[in-house]
């Protein structure tokens, strides 16, 4: 057989292939698909933090930006070297934000209207979050950090440094209460509960507190800030499909 007469061939080959392909597809699309049913189970659970971030900042303003950056440089090299002197590690120290913006008055005329914006300043802003393993310092920390020239409040979180634990439990109590909700569904329609198909998590981390801003300095006889750290409550959520028994 020649080459011309065996291309005819090949095409027809190749045509019933696809054919049998899109066939068999077609069969697959109308057969009947598997019952399914999704719940959404919750688990909680709770324990005392153990460490404590804090995020404070010290804002300066001056005439120039150079006088700005030394005011807030002099002032965060005070707070740093207490702390440190106070026994918190370089690697619980870390500088987490730092800007120097011009600081703008916008007068206006008699009669109202807008004058042009008159550059009266400079503003340095730095940031630094303080990771503390000894929550009984908290709240003299706070209070030394403000005396020695922190002004500007940030936020503090009481977290847990090793939350697999916490989440393992939570994750069985999610788990057990999907498996409940499915069966108890299932029940009221007469069928019964299957495999399970799929399994999707979602978790809920505490949140930081805010705190508010700072006054320039403390009373040199204040005593510690109170804190609580309380406990921190941690929530899983898992969302789970179940196959229905025919």
């Amino acid at each position: 057989m020649g080459f011309e007469h065996a291309r005819p061939l090949a095409y027809a080959l190749f045509a019933s292939a696809c054919l049998l392909s899109a066939s068999a597809a077609s069969a697959e699309d109308n057969a009947p698909r598997e019952a399914t049913i999704t719940v959404a189970g919750n688990g909680e659970a709770r324990a005392t933090p153990d460490t404590a971030i804090v995020t404070l900042s010290v804002t300066k303003q001056e005439k120039t930006a150079r006088e700005s950056l030394d005011a807030n440089s002099a002032a965060m090299t005070k707070v740093l070297d207490a702390l440190k002197a106070d026994g918190i590690e370089a690697r619980d120290l870390q500088t987490s934000g730092f800007s120097i913006q011009p600081v703008y008055n916008y007068p206006q005329n008699t009669d109202g209207s807008q004058k042009p914006p008159e550059l009266v300043g400079y503003q340095t802003t730095n940031s630094l979050t303080i990771r503390l393993r000894d929550l009984s310092k908290a709240g003299a920390l706070i209070d030394k950090s403000v005396t020695l020239g922190i002004n500007q409040g940030g936020d503090i979180r009481f977290v847990n440094e090793d939350t697999d634990k916490i989440l393992k439990q939570a994750r069985a109590d999610a788990m057990k209460d999907a498996i409940a909700k499915a069966k108890e569904l299932t029940a009221a329609a007469g069928v019964d509960v299957g495999r399970i198909v799929e399994i999707s998590e979602a978790v809920s981390n505490p949140m930081p507190m805010p705190m508010m801003a700072m006054a320039e300095k403390s009373d040199a006889g204040a005593r510690a800030v109170p804190m609580a750290p309380g406990e921190n409550t941690y929530n899983v959520t898992v969302n789970v499909t179940f196959a229905i028994k025919q």
